[in-house]
């Protein structure tokens, strides 16, 4: 629409208060008029007639309205009865409780026998009658149900009409809240059972058991005249007491006081036998009682004191006629003749207790405001015009003058909005705001100005941003590039074109791909083509060469992501970068020479160990033979005893010989990874037995002690090499006999660790110094005893450590100069083999679907194929290829087992093993690393990391069957 077809502000504004305040006020209000002037006449001549007929039916609505308010606030009432009740019931029953020290100091005993409550504490009152004998008064009775003061105090406190709440029991025990001073109230022999608060819920009134009220009775505890709701206590059939809830007639009066009765009437509440309950003062002066307010409290606690006959409604005359219809109907309306005047009288019956609530109203005040008011109308409706001329004279001319005012106001503040607006869409960010009083229009104003500084902000952080961005991609990668799969083309940055000597940023992929060194240009084809067609592939990651102008390649990281697909999956546009990783690759082949270099070393010392054992020990036999014949012929005769002990020494060097030769082999083995070890379930008990008893001999011959620990009331299993581990405790068992005191102790025994079970042995000689335990895994160290009589290698815990390893565990120390050394090998702990064939059978047993599910990541088909087989009728074995396979597999399921891989083609398995610690669902499961890295260093991570055990390939079938049993043996 032009803009100079619109309206101004100004008549916009005075045209819609004319349209929509002026004009319908007076046409409605000169409608009204007319109306009120043509009915006038009839309607006061109808209306009194009709306030007639109609303040019967309010009345009767008013009171069955007001009756069913009080049978819902007795209802609550009786609702609290019944929790009270229950808790009641549960707190006598449930002698476990135990009252606190404050309830037990504020009980007391009178002379006469009376246990009472003598001071207040925030809690209830507490009096057992001295008509209960003291030593039949059950006091921890009255204790335990302390307990219950909250909720007395709670169901107190939430209803105003409740007074009071208590409970009696049938020998004359009373607990009520609030809290009085009961020696001052109650007479000390009184007997609860004889008042109708007690015996209307016996059995002989209320056989259904329930909550029923009480008649106006004169309260013992002082709160004057008040009904009660009273319900049985009981276990089984026995009677154990009522607990009620106190209303007063002055809370019922104030209520009933309350009640909205129409033309200044009154309320009063009438029991089911006429008795008249609650009555305000208003209907003293109409029934000519008076009500009760003077009581006699002395007799009030000795017997039960009730309303005098005289608050009968049948006692009243003139009434016979109401309370014939009262009998007859729930509710209804009548004239009666009450205190010398005519009355309409209704009633309603209140359903929870049949009590009636009564409204009587003077039928003079009903139509006293009727003829008062037909007198007003008719000066009302002659001044009622005059008044709305003038108004709507005045009226006009305001509204004229407002219009202008507010415009003016208006529309200066939103022109000047307007003008900023312009300025910051002409690059203007800080324009000035209008002057205005108009809150809104102010902030508009002040949200335009901040606008503008954020966009100052902005477009300076987005500077910032973009400079760090640019000097980022410059320092870190050789390009960025985009492709484009409609123009089957690649635009890259001006850096890698000027790098690279290409003739354009913009380059048909068949002009790029001559510049891919030939070998990588398959492979990197396969990829593009991957991520272009294949919709779950959404990234793109190539290592190749590429070459420059002169022909020199270069190794390039190319990494992207695809950043928009068409409809039917395929790609359509990728982004990445390029990053040169020629100095990583020159590492890498320096490190693989390295490496090869290193193995081939290696192998020249375990051909060269293995020559030298066979030309050692050639000789060696030789030696030992002929030194054995020696000892034997010198004897057997007499005068050769220095020759035969000749012989003897060369018989010991040459076992030394043997040893030492053995022991480098083992270690020789070891180190080359040589070792095939045959882990399974290893009881430790008869193993320390066994390695005991072979050392006996020895440690008798040199008068030592040998202690060993009593074994487990159940088997404890190891998981390692039965006769490596035998080789290691002896080792350890044959340096603390060599190495002990004169007379000295050796104990051995184990220790359940948190990551397995602690074999140690311990001897009590002279110890290890600090610089001793510095080189104690050092091999041919023998710490300063070289030149001593006491036979060694100095190699054999070095030995040992290395099968602790190979073992799955580690080898350690503990040693105090003077006291002794206590060395240890801790091993990861196994089920019983018993128990894991158990689980195997059951689990041989259990249908394809029933079986385990094993999680096996492993690039290589052949060595996939050999571990499911392997482990087909033990567990349902699933292989993924990659790392990245793998989370995603473990994001949606958990595996019982997992055989990890390390070395994996899209990174390292640990990662995957990373990723279970850190997530609570997959902490727990196990993991066995099946891998050909014979790295020491990478298994060891691996087990630190939280790896159960470890195989390198090639694989045995029965020792991955043995383990992964003993693994899946707790869930199978």
């Amino acid at each position: 629409m032009p803009l100079a077809s619109l309206k101004p502000l100004r008549r916009w504004i005075w045209r819609a208060f004319l349209q929509s305040a002026l004009i319908p006020l007076v046409l409605v209000e000169s409608v009204l008029i007319g109306v009120y002037l043509y009915t006038n006449e009839s309607i006061r001549e109808t209306q009194i007639g009709y306030l007639q007929s109609s303040a019967l039916q309010d009345l009767d609505r008013a009171v069955r309205r007001e009756g069913q308010v009080i049978d819902e606030r007795l209802r609550a009432i009786e609702a609290q009865v019944g929790i009270y009740r229950d808790a009641v019931a549960e707190a006598l029953q449930d002698r476990r409780f135990q009252p606190d020290e404050l309830e037990r100091m504020r009980h007391a005993s009178t002379p006469d026998g009376v246990f009472y409550s003598r001071s207040d504490d925030g809690r209830a009152a507490s009096f057992y009658a001295a008509s209960t004998p003291v030593e039949q008064q059950d006091r921890e009775k009255a204790l335990r149900l302390s307990r219950l003061d909250p909720l007395m105090r709670s169901l107190q406190q939430a209803d105003p009409l409740v007074a009071a709440v208590y409970f009696n029991s049938w020998d004359s025990y009373n607990r009520i809240y609030p809290y009085f001073d009961v020696l001052q109230q109650y007479p000390h022999d009184m007997v609860i059972p004889q008042y109708n608060f007690y015996y209307l819920a016996d059995a002989k009134h209320n056989p259904s058991r329930g909550t029923v009220w009480t008649e106006v009775y004169l309260d013992p505890a002082g709160l004057g005249w008040m009904l009660s709701a009273i319900a049985p206590v009981y276990r089984d059939d026995k009677l154990e007491g009522v607990v009620g809830l106190d209303v007063t007639v002055g809370q019922m009066l104030s209520k009933i006081g309350n009640l909205q009765v129409p033309w200044q009437g009154y309320a009063l509440l009438v029991g089911s036998d006429n008795e008249i309950m609650a009555l305000p003062e208003a209907g003293e002066r109409d029934f000519g009682l008076r009500e009760l307010t003077d009581y006699s409290y002395a007799e009030a606690v000795r017997r039960e004191v009730l309303k005098p006959a005289d608050f009968k409604l049948d006692r009243q005359p003139g009434l016979q006629s109401l309370l014939a219809s009262m009998a007859e109907q729930r509710h209804g309306v009548q004239e009666v003749q009450l205190g010398g005047r005519s009355q309409l009288m209704a009633w309603s019956e209140v359903p929870q207790t049949h009590w009636r609530l009564l409204m009587v109203v003077d039928e003079a005040n009903i139509f006293r405001e009727t003829n008062g008011l037909a007198e007003q109308y008719q000066a009302i409706g002659y001044l009622l015009i005059a008044g709305l001329v003038f108004f709507y004279l005045l009226f006009g001319s305001w509204m004229w003058l407002r219009s202008r005012r507010l415009s003016d106001q208006l529309a200066e503040p939103i022109t000047g909005i307007v003008g900023m607006m312009r300025s910051l869409g002409a690059g203007e960010r800080q324009p000035l705001p209008p002057p205005t009083n108009i809150r809104e229009l102010a902030e508009m104003a002040e949200e335009v100005q901040h606008a503008g500084q954020q966009l100052q902000l902005s477009e300076q952080g987005r500077e910032s941003v973009q400079r760090t961005l640019e000097l980022v991609l410059e320092s870190t990668t050789e390009s960025l590039w985009e492709v484009d799969a409609a123009s089957l083309s690649i635009r890259i940055s001006e850096r890698f074109v000027r790098r690279f000597g290409l003739r354009d940023s913009n380059l048909p992929f068949a002009e790029f791909n001559q510049r891919v060194h030939p070998d990588d240009l398959p492979r990197v084809r396969h990829l593009r083509l991957s991520m272009a067609e294949e919709s779950q592939v959404d990234f793109f990651e190539a290592e190749y060469r590429y070459a420059d102008a002169q022909g020199h390649y270069s190794w390039l990281l190319s990494r992207g992501k695809v950043i928009e697909r068409d409809r039917e999956g395929r790609a359509v546009r990728a982004a990445g970068t390029h990053v040169d990783i020629s100095r990583l690759k020159q590492v890498q082949d320096e490190l693989r020479r390295a490496s090869l270099e290193a193995q081939a070393a290696s192998q020249a010392k375990s051909r060269f160990l293995s020559s030298m054992s066979h030309e050692l020990r050639t000789p060696l036999n030789a030696i030992h033979g002929f030194a054995q014949l020696i000892e034997l012929e010198a004897q057997d005769q007499a005068g050769r005893e220095q020759e035969a002990e000749y012989a003897r020494e060369i018989v010991v060097a040459s076992r030394h010989l043997t040893s030492l030769v053995d022991d480098i082999l083992d270690l020789s083995s070891i180190e080359s990874r040589q070792q095939q070890l045959q882990l399974q379930a290893i009881d430790i008990g008869p193993l320390l037995r066994g390695c005991a008893e072979l050392v006996q001999p020895e440690v008798q011959q040199r008068c030592l002690q040998l202690q060993v620990q009593d074994e487990a009331s159940a088997p404890l299993f190891v998981l390692a090499d039965p006769r490596r581990l035998r080789q290691v405790m002896l080792n350890l068992l044959s340096n603390a006999i060599k190495y002990n005191s004169p007379q000295g102790l050796i104990r051995m025994g184990y220790e359940v660790r948190p990551g397995g079970v602690r074999l140690w042995v311990e001897d009590s000689g002279s110890g290890l110094t600090a610089e001793q335990q510095q080189s104690l895994f050092q091999p041919f160290q023998r710490l300063g005893r070289e030149n001593s009589n006491i036979p060694g290698t100095g190699i054999g815990l070095v030995l040992c450590r290395e099968l602790a390893e190979l073992m799955g565990g580690e080898m350690g120390f503990a040693s105090d100069v003077g006291l002794g050394s206590r060395f240890w090998i801790e091993l990861p702990s196994a089920a019983e083999p018993e128990a894991v064939a158990e689980a195997a059978a059951q689990q041989m047993q259990r249908s394809p679907e029933a079986l385990l599910p094993v999680l096996c990541v492993e690039d290589h088909p052949a060595c996939m194929r050999v571990l499911q087989e392997g482990l087909r009728d033990i567990a349902r074995v699933e292989g993924v290829p990659s790392v990245r396979r793998a989370m995603l597999y473990l994001a949606e399921l958990t595996p019982a087992l997992v055989l990890l891989d390390i070395d994996l083609p899209d990174g390292s398995g640990l990662e995957v093993l990373e990723l279970m610690r850190s997530k609570p669902h997959l902490a727990d499961v196990p993991v066995l690393v099946v891998s050909a890295a014979a790295d020491e260093e990478l298994l060891a991570e691996a087990r630190a990391m939280g790896a159960a055990a470890s195989l390198l390939k090639p694989v045995d079938l029965q020792q991955l069957r043995s383990m992964a049993l003993s693994l899946l043996g707790h869930k199978a």
